[in-house]
């Protein structure tokens, strides 16, 4: 089988942790019988942002679009008409029996139309709970976001959901379409447990400075027990807008000397970060699934997470670990504390929370539930 898969996500030579998601499970989908071709795409607002990684081979495209948020409802139109040549010719050089979309705009809009013009049919991945790009852009221009993604979902063959929570999101608005949950997977070869800790008690939040990852609560509830726990130390990878208000709160909030930002990160660094800390917390109230609960779980760490997100269906609260409410500081305080002054009970959640992955969430599965899906895709 023969896909083509179109990605707006995928690691650039400066960046080798953007769209990880995807491009780490490509050799497990070729393993599973699957030839791959990936075509990476970005704006040209965006084409200085680095070239590919030689890690992750893919043809790098940039296309125009409008600014604004007229420049997502129409981006899908101008990525067609950049990438319909290329994909003609590759399709005459070798059939290409199904083409994969991640997200629909612009890539599953550009899957609808090269579907057409070329007489193939396409799946498309939603990763985001903005299946429509409504929370993204407003107005009018929104609304012809979601007509577009709307029309995109029913015409696919299939429509692969990160979670059932994401599953939700699309059905309530496109009820006809063909909806599979498909989980992310880990690398459980290279997200290992450590062979031993330090005595420092460090709690790692790994995730874009953006309010909707819930690291101002972070900052609240470390303060709150920075008096009853020794050593506590917060960890935070990532960047974004809200770095400088996040340091300025450390410092209002009298942690500073306790919360290091280490910034952007490589994927080697997230490893290393993963499997020293001690606790894994990440209060998002926005996110579909998650990768980084997922790799902090495969480390052995309990993972705090939110309630009514999709790691919702990965974390067994009290087992592998602990689900508070959004925006809870005090619950969230209460869950580290729970976790870094037990360690029996943290040692119990860590090793079941490593089991789960094993069990159910690795790039192989994940490769696997692909590969069946395709398959049907192509049956129909």
């Amino acid at each position: 089988m023969h896909v083509l898969t179109l990605t707006p996500f995928y690691p650039t030579a400066v960046d080798d942790a953007r769209g990880c998601f995807i491009a780490e499970g490509i050799p497990w989908l070729q393993m599973a019988g699957i030839d791959v071709d990936v075509i990476a795409v970005q704006s040209i607002y965006r084409a200085g942002s680095g070239g590919g990684s030689p890690a992750a081979p893919a043809q790098w495209v940039n296309y125009l679009s409008l600014p604004g948020g007229i420049g997502l409802a129409s981006a899908g139109a101008f990525l067609f008409a950049k990438l319909l040549p290329m994909a003609r010719r590759m399709h005459q050089a070798r059939r290409i029996d199904l083409i994969h979309a991640h997200a629909p705009l612009p890539c599953g809009h550009a899957a609808m139309l090269l579907g057409r013009e070329l007489g193939i049919g396409y799946l498309v991945s939603v990763h985001g709970l903005d299946a429509f790009s409504t929370n993204q852009v407003h107005g009018r221009f929104g609304q012809w976001c979601e007509r577009v993604s709307r029309m995109v979902y029913h015409a696919a063959e299939g429509v692969a959901c990160v979670s059932d929570r994401v599953r939700q999101e699309v059905v309530q608005r496109a009820p006809r379409a063909q909806t599979a949950v498909v989980y992310n997977g880990v690398d459980a070869e290279r997200f290992t447990p450590p062979e031993e800790l330090g005595d420092e008690h460090i709690v790692l939040s790994v995730g874009d400075l953006i309010p909707t990852k819930g690291h101002a609560t972070l900052l609240r509830a470390a303060a709150s027990i920075r008096e009853n726990v020794a050593n506590l130390k917060v960890r935070i990878v990532g960047d974004g807008r809200e770095r400088n208000r996040l340091v300025n709160l450390a410092r209002e909030l009298g942690v500073e000397d306790r919360v290091t930002f280490l910034g952007r990160q490589s994927r080697r660094q997230v490893v290393d970060e993963m499997r020293n800390c001690t606790v894994f917390a990440l209060p998002s109230h926005y996110e579909a699934l998650g990768c980084v609960y997922l790799e902090a779980m495969a480390c052995g760490k309990p993972a705090i997470g939110c309630r009514g997100q999709g790691i919702e269906e990965v974390i067994r609260h009290g087992f592998s670990g602990i689900l508070v409410d959004p925006g809870d500081a005090a619950g969230l305080a209460q869950a580290m504390i729970e976790l870094l002054r037990n360690s029996e009970k943290r040692g119990e959640m860590g090793r079941e929370a490593r089991n789960e992955i094993v069990r159910r969430f690795t790039l192989r599965q994940q490769a696997e539930a692909l590969a069946r899906i395709y398959r049907e895709c192509l049956a129909k």
